[in-house]
């Protein structure tokens, strides 16, 4: 049995949208949108002299005295640089429970056991390799372990969460323990879009995914289901991140656009479990966890298939009888201590400094992403707050470039599915740190949400929505200004 998934096509640069249709099991898909033929290279302007930017008090310590100076494949896997003895034996172990393997129960390895019965993954360094970003489908049909596909059905349950699809849950789930089937496997295909007209004799051609779920294991899925396809994200200065002030993303956010500059940003507010409460959620690809410790327990039991103290419940849904009966790994299988260390981890994993942000042409794309309008949503830099328990990460001057706020992106990148108050065209801004190290811990330049961009100009091509005016910005940039402008973001 086969389901074919929406994807969404990329809406020209000419202002006209594609888009792919859902088509569930057995039913025929409706008509796609073909695009326009290939636009002509914009002719070039006159050269004018470029602006350069001044750099700025500390702007290279990206994460002010947390801020570590590694460029190698090892660079995301460092603690913050001002970490205490004590507390680095806390970093220690969580990186330990980070990295191990889980197995089936019952096991010999009494403290590893509980894995599944469905999951993603046996480990968390799976999809987070290196601390990095995930990668996409390569060369093959079928999606590797750092993307996964949520599911969900319209509508909201009491706590403004997305629905679970009644079969599969929240999450597919690809892999099963011995004696089970799995959920299926995600089918993943790409289609060449025209050419994008760059200034100069320019153009770059973007690359459209299409997401099946076939061989499924329980069923059709619900035909009015929802999907997103989503990339593992970088660890890198999360507690960071946490330590900014609420007060910080209130005042950035403007969902009246009110100074109308055309920006919209809001936060998502969403349901912490440990207080709760509806809180603003700040972590995720549609800001839709709470916190660190919300995020861990999340993977543990969606990736995994393990229980801990914040949530209890098994992710087998009530169709999956099989799934039930399978044996545990103990009530909760991650206990508070080893669910304390991984919160602990994933606050002080350290971001690493930039690379030559003094040289001309790095500040002239620094000029240039501003002229562009980049720094409406990635914002530069902000000051934390104090985050109580973690005093290495309070009151530090950082350079994020992010404002962690949802922002329509447009039909282009939608994926249809809400998550609590985020709607299915929003998407938190990512923090731009890092970024230039990709290819090095990783192997690899693909981003946005499922990976689907082959590098950063692609990336910004893909932009719609509020993004629209700095995408045409960049592509109508003269060759010497873009190519600062890339520049600049791999310093970052």
């Amino acid at each position: 049995m086969r389901s074919t998934i929406p994807a969404h096509l990329m809406k020209s640069l000419q202002c006209l949208a594609l888009m792919l249709t859902l088509a569930s099991c057995g039913e025929p898909s409706a008509p796609i949108v073909k695009p326009p033929p290939d636009e002509p290279p914009i002719e070039t302007p006159e050269e004018v002299p470029l602006e350069v930017a001044p750099l700025e008090p500390g702007e290279a310590l990206m994460g002010g005295a947390t801020t570590v100076f590694r460029t190698d494949p090892e660079a995301f896997l460092q603690p913050v640089a001002n970490i205490t003895v004590e507390r680095k034996s806390r970093f220690l172990l969580g990186e330990a429970n980070f990295e191990v393997d889980w197995v089936s129960a019952p096991s010999s390895q009494r403290d590893r056991d509980g894995l599944g019965p469905l999951f993603h993954a046996t480990s968390c360094l799976a999809c987070h390799v290196g601390n990095g970003r995930g990668a996409p489908v390569v060369g093959s049909a079928y999606a590797p372990t750092p993307l996964l596909i949520r599911l969900s059905i319209p509508g909201r349950d009491a706590h403004g969460a997305p629905i679970p699809e009644p079969t599969y849950g929240d999450q597919f789930q690809p892999r099963a323990i011995t004696g089970l089937p799995a959920e299926g496997q995600v089918e993943v295909t790409y289609e060449s879009l025209p050419a994008i007209a760059l200034t100069g004799a320019s153009s770059v051609s973007l690359q459209s995914p299409s997401y099946a779920l076939v061989d499924l294991g329980y069923g059709p899925l619900a035909p009015d289901v929802r999907i997103s396809p989503r990339i593992a994200q970088p660890m890198i200065g999360l507690g960071l991140l946490a330590a900014i002030p609420d007060a910080t993303l209130l005042a950035w956010a403007d969902p009246e656009d009110r100074d109308g500059d055309g920006i919209r940003g809001r936060p998502n507010r969403v349901w912490s479990v440990k207080q709760g409460r509806e809180v603003l959620g700040r972590f995720g690809w549609k800001a839709n966890q709470p916190d660190l410790e919300h995020q861990a327990a999340g993977a543990l039991l969606g990736d995994m298939g393990l229980t801990s103290p914040l949530f209890s419940q098994s992710a087998c849904t009530a169709t999956q009888t099989h799934c039930l009966a399978a044996a545990t790994g103990g009530e909760p299988e991650v206990d508070a201590t080893n669910l304390a260390t991984l919160s602990d981890y994933s606050h002080l994993i350290a971001v690493p400094a930039r690379r030559g942000a003094e040289r001309e042409d790095v500040r002239t794309g620094k000029a240039a992403f501003q002229r562009a309008g980049c720094a409406s949503c990635h914002r530069p830099t902000t000051v934390t707050g104090e985050l109580p328990g973690f005093p290495e990460l309070s009151y530090q001057r950082i350079w994020p470039y992010t404002d962690l706020l949802l922002h329509d992106l447009g039909e282009a990148l939608a994926d249809g599915r809400d998550d609590f108050q985020a709607t299915g065209t929003e998407w938190r801004t990512p923090p731009l740190w890092g970024l230039g190290l990709t290819a090095t811990v990783n192997g690899h330049t693909h981003l946005l949400h499922d990976g689907r961009a082959r590098s950063v100009l692609e990336a910004i091509l893909w932009h719609g929505g509020e993004a629209t005016a700095s995408r045409e910005a960049v592509r109508r940039m003269s060759p010497k200004e873009r190519a600062a402008l890339l520049t600049f973001l791999d310093s970052l």
